[in-house]
């Protein structure tokens, strides 16, 4: 036996340098390979589940992390009960086995989704969290540590695995040739070099690759808005929260209205959003000197465009004349949005293609956005909210119902 950190493991499965977060003892390989599934929104796992909901309630520390809060907010027993519902079709529905999820390095919270996604499936889970040292993440796996200290949740806590290890390590080959699903959250070229390890031959990869996401604003109707900072404070939210580097962050924003309003609605928007960023935002000079450098990539490529006005560098607008179908290439992180005004919503066909993933909105009905989706019929965008609520978790991202497709029905006839 070969022992890392405080997990044993099996001297045939060959694993170095790699970080057991949630083990205390040894890890049997074999033990976890032959863990039966369970069915979506078993009783344990919702129990499981609203406990380390409490248990993140009572950190102090998670008042200082609102993602952490959400998460929080998103594991109690009511929110469970209330998704169980829309699943509950009388079918036969059992977990996959095994999911190994590969997550981001940039998002702190994302694993932890993917995990209860995996856990509410029916799957045992082996997640390999971000090697950056987050404090979300310290204070998520601390919790998930306390349950497992807990005789009730012994049978859950045995079917999660969180482990830290270098890009070099070859554990993404092991873990692959054990699993039956394998998520991947990362970029195209991140996806690409993971799926070179092998699955087994009934497994599968679901992937969520490089996005990009957009923001609508009817100007008609923002002028009016008696609390525009609440419009700003959830454009932050957005965008700020993550430097824009979440798949879900508008980097384009799409204005529609008459030109006088849009003006004018332009100029409210974009004072309060600064008074926000200027309190709450501190830029790396790194991020300053990026932006200006996409800036003039972004200007020798693209045809009559100029930067807006702009105090400092917190907020930088690069406006358009026309919309091109490479204006997704062209994103930068740390408030950096390109800018155009569209007669209508129906412009944005000349652009959405299949790397486009949210469509923030601001002063449209869900009616109005569900009309202007069916007359466009875009390749792209898979999820419509409203501005504010991008980061908001959904058991359905990128298309995928994930209950579905991390769970198999079984016929019987």
């Amino acid at each position: 036996m070969l022992k890392f950190g405080v997990a044993v493991i099996p001297m045939q499965m060959n694993f170095k340098d790699i970080n057991f977060l949630n083990i205390a003892g040894t890890w049997d390989v074999d033990e976890f390979r032959i863990l039966k599934p369970m069915v979506p929104f078993s009783n344990n796992v919702i129990a499981y589940l609203d406990s380390l909901s409490k248990e993140l309630k009572t950190n102090v520390q998670t008042r200082h992390y609102p993602d952490v809060a959400t998460f929080a907010f998103f594991c109690r027993k009511a929110n469970l009960l209330q998704l169980k519902k829309r699943y509950n079709d009388n079918l036969i529905k059992l977990g996959r086995g095994i999911v190994f999820h590969i997550t981001p390095s940039n998002v702190p919270v994302n694993f932890a989704y993917s995990l209860i996604v995996g856990m509410l499936s029916g799957n045992s889970n082996i997640v390999k969290v971000p090697s950056k040292k987050f404090d979300q993440v310290k204070i998520i796996i601390e919790a998930i540590n306390v349950l497992s200290e807990i005789n009730e949740h012994e049978s859950v806590s045995k079917s999660i695995v969180l482990v830290r290890y270098d890009r070099s390590n070859n554990a993404t080959a092991i873990f692959s040739s054990l699993c039956d699903v394998r998520v991947i959250w990362g970029g195209d070229e991140t996806i690409n070099q993971i799926r070179k390890n092998a699955l087994p031959p009934r497994a599968f990869d679901i992937t969520f690759a490089d996005r990009y996401s957009v923001c609508v604003i009817n100007a008609d109707k923002f002028i009016c808005e008696k609390e525009p900072e609440k419009i700003a404070n959830g454009f932050y939210n957005d965008t700020y929260l993550f430097d824009q580097n979440a798949c879900t962050s508008p980097h384009l924003v799409v204005w529609v209205g008459s030109n006088e309003n849009v003006e004018r609605a332009k100029n409210i928007f974009w004072d309060k959003l600064h008074v926000l960023v200027n309190n709450r935002y501190e830029i790396q000079s790194v991020s300053a000197i990026d932006k200006l450098t996409n800036f003039y990539n972004q200007a020798i490529q693209m045809d009559k465009i100029n930067l807006g006005t702009k105090k400092d560098n917190l907020i930088w607008r690069v406006n358009l004349n026309e919309l091109t179908d490479d204006i997704d290439q062209f994103s930068c992180d740390s408030g950096y949005f390109s800018e155009y005004h569209a007669s209508s919503l129906l412009e944005l066909s000349k652009i959405i293609n299949r790397k486009y993933q949210t469509l923030a909105y601001y002063g449209f009905s869900k009616k109005d956005m569900e009309s202007y989706f069916h007359q466009l019929k875009p390749f792209g965008i898979d999820r419509i909210v409203p501005i504010g609520r991008t980061m908001d978790f959904s058991l359905v991202w990128d298309g995928y119902n994930m209950i579905d497709s991390l769970s198999r029905r079984v016929e019987i006839i």
